[in-house]
């Protein structure tokens, strides 16, 4: 499905789940995304599946004001009120969900301490740190004196760019040989504004790598990693940088915040709020062995709270409840 809800895509789409649901047998739809979520949601409805499953990784009316505001959280509404059981993907978001009156307790929980999937300690191999490190200096030409401040996520005003790109070049004040490693695609660049979009694509110090498959291998060549985002289901990307002992700065918003403990495995900040942002980098590129005590307790959080081997064995418990009509308890 392409991005967003159109009408000339909605209808089209559910007769065809509709006519897919009715042509096989299924105990159980999950589903996640906005559109698909929609669709599958109201066909699986429909079609009377016994379980549907609504995983909510993120929610994208809260960024929203005015009627789009209005419509949008109405859809959501609709997807949850024909969802048998409801997975955020983090604790904060489920409350948040609670206060919005999006749907109750009961037919809601997070598996373990949240994210879709866990860590994979194997990938994310802190033994190899240095070496990881030391192949993404020599790819893009950083001295190691440099310091990186890193972000992975794609392009757009809903990500904070505005705010990281403003903030990264108030720190080349203070650190001029600062480098900012961009790791995502450029998806959204009519949502930047235009003269922070030309400093962002003149600046020879910010190093763009568009989509990338072994992300495990650049986090470590960070020495802070920044992800500004307005709104996030989870923010898996603060738990990646924690997992190579990187110390983090994201928006106190219940997604990216609910993979880190302010204060401990780095700071939470307010969203949009550049002075904060800067602040908070200073301060770690400032303190290094603060910095580094951080990403110790980042990296020792991962291994006792998102290990992916523990969180795949309460995922499958919690299907396999579900599936067999027995609840949704596992968490």
């Amino acid at each position: 499905f392409p991005r967003g809800i159109r009408v000339s895509d909605s209808i089209k789409s559910i007769v065809e789940l509709v006519g897919f649901f009715k042509d096989n047998s299924f105990d159980m739809v999950q589903y996640s995304t906005p559109n698909a979520s929609f669709y599958a949601s109201i066909s699986a409805a429909y079609m009377k599946i016994p379980v549907r499953l609504y995983c909510q990784w993120g929610m994208v009316y809260v960024t929203m004001t005015g009627v789009k505001r209005i419509i949008f959280k109405c859809i959501e509404k609709l997807i949850c009120s024909l969802s048998t059981s409801i997975q955020p993907d983090s604790l904060g978001n489920m409350e948040f969900c609670w206060k919005e009156k999006l749907y109750n307790k009961e037919k809601s929980m997070v598996i373990w301490n949240g994210s879709a999937k866990g860590i994979d300690l194997d990938t994310f191999d802190i033994n190899k740190k240095e070496k990881y490190a030391e192949k993404i200096r020599e790819l893009y030409n950083i001295d190691k004196a440099d310091p990186v401040i890193g972000f992975v996520g794609r392009l757009g005003r809903e990500k904070g760019c505005n705010e990281l790109f403003t903030a990264f070049r108030i720190i080349k004040k203070s650190f001029p040989k600062a480098r900012l490693l961009f790791i995502g695609p450029l998806e959204k660049r009519e949502s930047i504004e235009e003269d922070i979009l030309r400093y962002f694509d003149s600046c020879e110090d910010i190093i763009k790598t568009d989509r990338i498959d072994n992300v495990e291998q650049y986090y470590p060549v960070m020495n802070v990693f920044v992800l500004p985002s307005y709104r996030e289901g989870f923010g898996m990307s603060v738990v990646e940088a924690e997992a190579m002992e990187v110390p983090v700065v994201t928006t106190k918003y219940p997604g990216p915040s609910g993979g880190m403990m302010d204060g401990i495995t780095g700071f939470s900040v307010d969203i949009r709020n550049v002075d904060m942002i800067v602040n908070k980098v200073l301060f770690l590129l400032n303190n290094p062995e603060t910095a580094l005590k951080m990403g110790r307790a980042g990296r020792k959080y991962v291994e006792e709270a998102f290990n992916q081997k523990k969180f795949r064995d309460y995922y499958i418990r919690n299907r396999l409840e579900l599936i067999n009509g027995s609840g949704n308890t596992i968490h």
